[in-house]
């Protein structure tokens, strides 16, 4: 490796220490959730990646690079730890490029809580309900400068369900609103061939009311800075470095204020950094470490992938991944399947 991809990749790693702060947690947190296996195994450090069908989740801005069409499905058995067995995240993503019009993507995620006992006031039993979070979107992105920089923007519809009502109130609890994303993703700054920047802000939108306006709450909005290296790519193998900084924006101020005043606490940033080598363009190994202070969630990530090329076109890939679960379970477990066309 020569001097200056050593600099680099070193600037990458210090980069870290370079935090964005943070701000208290908000409503509808199931969107905060990262989809992929592969993006997982590298540490949850991918905004500057997201070269795939979970890029517009990611970076609605990186998927302007992408060509051509691309699906992508995700499964996490959430959580699973003593008595905690019926919870499921799920993603699906479809991206397709136009020529002369730009890249369309959408996708949906699901947060299946699982069936819970249903009870009233006085402790009598009310049978069971199902408790669960959904979110379509739709996104667009385009090359504004040409090999250089993508920017792009989603619309989600959201929809969550928490529990029926009864006893004190009649009303379930249950929240319908919406929010944007924007993203965008620079590659080569400063002319360094393989050096991509990325900038996200999701879930720009109103407060979310479950059961009336006394009681909303601050979505859970996000700011992402990320940057990726590649220190080589041959017909051989590839070795690629990315790191990120996460920050949720979320309090009682006004919307347009939180932009300014969501960065008030430094420790609950969150901070990711990861590597992918891949072989023979079809055995991949990854490998990462994901920090939460506040969230006490920290620990290395690991996953393997493979992928196969056939009729010169189409591309199929499997992978999974291990990353810390936090206090409850060691690792969470991300299986995803992806083809391109």
């Amino acid at each position: 490796m020569s001097y200056k991809h050593i600099l680099i990749v070193l600037s990458l790693v210090f980069s870290l220490s370079l935090p964005l702060a943070a701000a208290n947690h908000g409503a509808l947190l199931f969107l905060t959730i990262e989809p992929g296996a592969r993006a997982n195994g590298m540490g949850r450090a991918y905004s500057a990646v997201a070269d795939d069908a979970y890029g517009m989740w990611w970076n609605p801005g990186a998927t302007a690079f992408n060509r051509g069409g691309q699906l992508a499905a995700n499964h996490i058995p959430w959580l699973r730890a003593p008595g905690i067995d019926d919870m499921f995240y799920e993603y699906l993503g479809w991206n397709q490029y136009f020529e002369d019009v730009g890249n369309l993507n959408a996708h949906i995620v699901l947060l299946d809580a699982g069936e819970l006992d249903h009870t009233g006031t006085s402790g009598e039993d009310l049978g069971t309900f199902h408790t669960y979070d959904i979110a379509g979107a739709v996104g667009y992105s385009l090359e504004v400068i040409e090999e250089h920089l993508g920017i792009g923007g989603n619309f989600k519809l959201i929809y969550s369900y928490l529990a029926p009502g009864t006893g004190f109130t009649e009303t379930d609890g249950k929240a319908f609103t919406f929010s944007f994303d924007l993203g965008a993703k620079y590659r080569k700054p400063f002319n360094i061939d393989g050096l991509d920047l990325s900038f996200v802000i999701q879930n720009i939108g109103p407060n979310v009311t479950y059961v009336d306006d006394e009681q909303k709450d601050p979505i859970s909005m996000m700011v992402r800075a990320g940057a990726a290296y590649t220190v080589f790519d041959n017909p051989m193998n590839r070795l690629l470095f990315s790191v990120e900084a996460a920050k949720e924006l979320a309090n009682e101020d006004p919307l347009y204020m939180r932009f300014v005043t969501g960065f008030e606490n430094m420790r609950e940033t969150t901070f990711a950094a990861g590597a992918e080598y891949l072989y023979l363009n079809l055995i991949a190994l990854r490998g990462g470490y994901f920090l939460d202070y506040e969230g006490d969630v920290k620990g290395p990530s690991f996953g393997v992938g493979l992928r196969y090329d056939f009729d010169k076109r189409y591309r199929l890939s499997a992978d999974f991944a291990m990353i810390p679960g936090g206090g409850l379970i060691d690792f969470n477990k991300v299986f995803s399947l992806g083809f391109e066309f």
